[in-house]
């Protein structure tokens, strides 16, 4: 008899293995069956009962593995492959904040990063932190939009997550706060069917310190998710969300999975599911995926 749980265990093999000791205490934890593998020494999923009253939380297992270097998560049996992926773009799919790199090389990188900092962390509305942070790149030369493009890189896993999901028939796609001439590059290099952001208002090469479009925020994340959750004709228990700032909180809270990457404090507090240590292949094993049908 199949059991309705599944504890996912992951690792980063860049940091090491995943301990047998972490898989002993978590399959205790959760009175589950034997592990099976998805990747050996990476990941493992863990069948176990539905938590019972008084049962540990999952946050209760995370801060036990924490030591380990481990990441869990605790998912349903059933319809653990997701039809649709939603992800945020900076900190998430890419490798650091592109808004806040852009001011580092125009010099007013310490003041763009504080407002970033309290706009992720939800202590300043996104919208206002975000006219904020472009009126300070008022004059400015464009020119350093490849200079940060090219010092970009993605996260371990980004294109693997997006080619496997579309491989097994998903709607992916990219929705960020940032700025369209960035979700357009990382779209196509991670392969996203199609991307969404805010445009960021040039004129003669120089910024003119404003948006050229309403502001893509936190209300138009989750409006992207129910759109395509219509498209796809799934409800939103069929839905992949990642992010790690305050402006993914609807999305992720819609989502039946919706997962806090490496997220901010706030964000930590407010979703279960987490991905603290590994990478984004965590992902996939927490949707039953084995790394030998990853399209890398």
């Amino acid at each position: 008899m199949t059991l309705p749980y599944v504890l996912v265990l992951v690792a980063d093999p860049a940091q090491g293995t995943l301990s047998k000791d972490a898989i002993d205490i978590a399959r205790n934890m959760v009175k589950g069956k034997n592990p099976i593998v998805l990747s050996p020494g990476e990941a493992v999923e863990i069948p176990c009962p539905a938590p019972s009253p008084g049962a540990p939380t999952i946050a209760t297992i995370r801060a036990t593995l924490a030591r380990y270097r481990t990441d869990a998560l605790m998912v349903k049996s059933r319809g653990r492959r997701k039809a649709v992926l939603i992800a945020d773009m900076d900190s998430t799919i890419l490798a650091g904040e592109t808004l806040d790199e852009l001011a580092a090389l125009l010099g007013c990188g310490d003041e763009v990063a504080e407002l970033t900092r309290q706009s992720m962390n939800g202590t300043l509305d996104f919208e206002d932190s975000l006219r904020a942070r472009v009126a300070l790149l008022k004059g400015r030369e464009t020119g350093v939009l490849e200079a940060v493009w090219e010092s970009s890189h993605l996260n371990a896993g980004a294109r693997c997550l997006v080619q496997t999901m579309r491989a097994n028939n998903a709607r992916t796609a990219l929705v960020s706060g940032g700025f369209t001439w960035f979700t357009s590059r990382v779209a196509e290099a991670c392969g996203f069917d199609e991307h969404h952001g805010n445009v960021l208002g040039m004129d003669a090469n120089r910024f003119t310190g404003a948006l050229d479009a309403p502001v893509l925020g936190p209300d138009s994340k989750q409006e992207h998710l129910e759109r395509l959750l219509d498209e796809r004709g799934v409800k939103a228990s069929a839905a992949l969300a990642t992010g790690d700032g305050a402006n993914d909180l609807p999305m992720l809270a819609l989502a039946g999975l919706g997962i806090a990457y490496k997220a901010k404090p706030r964000i930590r507090q407010m979703i279960d599911m987490q991905v603290n240590h590994s990478t984004l292949r965590a992902h996939l094993f927490a949707q039953g995926y084995p790394a030998s049908v990853f399209v890398e």
